[in-house]
């Protein structure tokens, strides 16, 4: 026992590679104060229940209330592909079975990502924990919830499927994990997307939002950065994409808007007036067809 204490100590603050489980509940500001106890007892039964189903001892398991989620870590001694596998169909079991006796469906938003964790008195931190938390917070995560009408979404990191989901296994299929470009406040990064028990997730469908906010990049084939206007820049995928207009870009809702733009070789001077809309693009690269502009009217649209 005092091997263990000693050994505790000099490892505290020190970092150790984990899996960061972030686990979300949809809409939770929705519940009230008197319905809120319930929705946690039924996170924590859903989650701590598969943890058993799944074979993992819950004291190995460092797990964290977050009011209307739950922040875990597991330690590398056990595998993450069980909780990537086996665990994520308990807890999808699990939930669906305390979701059939409710008139408002619990919804859980799941990332995972593995990264350098500390621990302390007070819990668990680090930039993987943050990456994690943003994956589980992000809009991708948001409205595949909800447009597909799920009950859980799974959001991993992408050295996390490159390590371990690529691969497959039992209850892993990669083929059902669908890619994102997300826009997060320490940059962009690419995440994994997965609704269990369905096919990979249109994630090319889903609508952008201001970088920074957690919103979707685009996945469509439209590098990130490229610039939309009014009417959007649409890939074939159906995925706009969204960025800060570039400078020179004005807005078209002022006829006598003008703004000047130093080109490439600073030495000269680009002057735009706009009538209507107008989004400038310089240096881009296109790898697939992209529609620039409003689309108006009901006829077909042209690329």
């Amino acid at each position: 026992m005092e091997h263990g204490v000693a050994h505790e100590a000099f490892d505290a603050g020190e970092a150790r590679y984990e899996l960061v489980v972030s686990v979300d509940a949809r809409r939770s500001g929705q519940y009230n104060d008197a319905e809120k106890p319930r929705m946690r007892q039924r996170i924590y039964r859903v989650l701590e229940s598969a943890l058993a189903q799944a074979g993992v001892v819950r004291d190995a398991v460092h797990m964290e209330d977050r009011g209307d989620g739950v922040l875990m870590s597991v330690p590398g001694r056990i595998a993450v592909s069980r909780l990537l596998g086996l665990w994520m169909v308990e807890v999808h079991e699990n939930l669906r079975e305390e979701n059939g006796s409710l008139l408002v469906p619990l919804g859980l938003r799941v990332a995972m990502h593995v990264g350098p964790v500390r621990h302390d008195s007070r819990g668990i931190s680090g930039r993987a924990v943050d990456l994690t938390c943003r994956l589980a917070d992000s809009s991708v995560a948001r409205e595949l919830l909800d447009r597909e009408q799920a009950d859980l979404v799974l959001a991993v990191s992408d050295s996390l499927y490159a390590d371990v989901v690529q691969a497959g296994g039992k209850f892993i299929d990669p083929a059902r994990f669908a890619p994102a470009r997300l826009a997060l406040k320490e940059g962009a990064v690419t995440a994994w997307f997965h609704l269990p028990g369905r096919p990979a997730p249109d994630t090319g469908a889903l609508g952008p939002e201001e970088p920074g906010d957690g919103g979707v990049a685009g996945t469509g084939g439209v590098p990130a950065g490229v610039s939309a206007g009014a009417g959007g820049a649409a890939g074939a995928g159906g995925a706009a994409v969204s960025a800060d207009p570039p400078p020179g870009a004005v807005d078209g809702g002022d006829p006598d808007s003008e703004a000047h733009e130093d080109d490439e070789d600073g030495d000269a001077s680009v002057r735009y007036a706009a009538q209507g809309d107008l989004s400038v693009h310089q240096h881009n690269v296109y790898q697939q067809p992209v529609h620039i502009g409003r689309v108006t009217g009901a006829g077909p649209r042209k690329d």
